[in-house]
């Protein structure tokens, strides 16, 4: 799909980190946009932003990807709006840092609707269009934990669901790969985000362990440029120098007032 020009692509997490970056590479690439995020605010900047400064066509779908209604909605909307969904990037996602044992209940099942569900049930309701047209890119932001044996500690709930994940997009791949649809899982480590921003006793030290989005959305954009015949099944990009054994973000880490 090295031609994005005049593509179709919905990009979860729209609004800012990696999702925006992302947004931002395929919007200077030629390619018109459906933002999903859960403030309609910030979306609603981030698409006229988008659309003023790259003439693209991008309009934005308030989404909480947890809710099989706002996934139906967005997917609807999309299909109304442009036609054909080219490119989908699940990107939205939460965390929930703790021992198993302090682990808010209620936060095991956000990071399984949220994580897990949002992405495994927004692919379903895409496949079968792009299994109609034959063509079709899925880019999926798993984690870069997913690489440890044994999970990172205090990320246990939140990894083994990306670790289910990696998984069932591995399955997916071999189904589709001989229908013209490309599976790609994106395993990122750290990324300096909204959440890093605002730690209270982050150093300098570890703010120049965490990578840009940008790195991230660099992988996206290697795994949309690769010709026809072949597809990045897994790019992992790993912070240097920061093992996940030892977190740059420790458990305890406290916010800013």
């Amino acid at each position: 799909m090295s031609n994005l020009k005049g593509k179709c692509a919905i990009i979860t997490g729209a609004s800012r980190g990696i999702g925006k970056a992302v947004a931002v590479r395929l919007a200077q690439a030629g390619v018109n946009l459906v933002l999903a995020a859960r403030t309609k605010e910030t979306l609603d900047e981030t698409a006229k932003e988008l659309s003023s400064k790259y003439k693209v066509k991008v309009i934005g779908v308030p989404t909480d990807v947890s809710k099989l209604d706002d996934l139906k909605n967005l997917v609807d909307t999309a299909i109304k709006e442009f036609k054909n969904i080219d490119i989908l990037i699940n990107n939205a996602g939460v965390s929930s840092q703790y021992p198993f044992e302090k682990q808010p209940l209620e936060d095991i099942e956000k990071l399984a609707h949220t994580n897990y569900l949002g992405y495994v049930r927004l692919i379903r309701l895409v496949i079968n269009h792009m299994i109609e047209r034959k063509e079709g890119a899925i880019i999926n932001m798993v984690s870069g934990s997913t690489l440890c044996d044994p999970l990172p500690k205090t990320f246990l709930t939140y990894s083994s669901l990306k670790v289910g994940l990696r998984a069932f997009l591995k399955g997916l791949f071999w189904e589709m790969r001989d229908r013209g649809i490309k599976i790609t899982s994106i395993l990122p480590g750290v990324v300096d985000s909204d959440l890093t921003d605002h730690l209270a006793n982050i150093t300098q030290e570890q703010k120049e362990r965490l990578m840009s989005p940008e790195t991230v959305a660099d992988m996206v954009m290697f795994a949309l440029s690769v010709p026809a015949n072949s597809c990045p099944l897994e790019l992992a990009v790993i912070n240097q120098q920061t093992p996940w054994t030892k977190p740059v973000i420790d458990y305890d880490q406290k916010m800013a007032k």
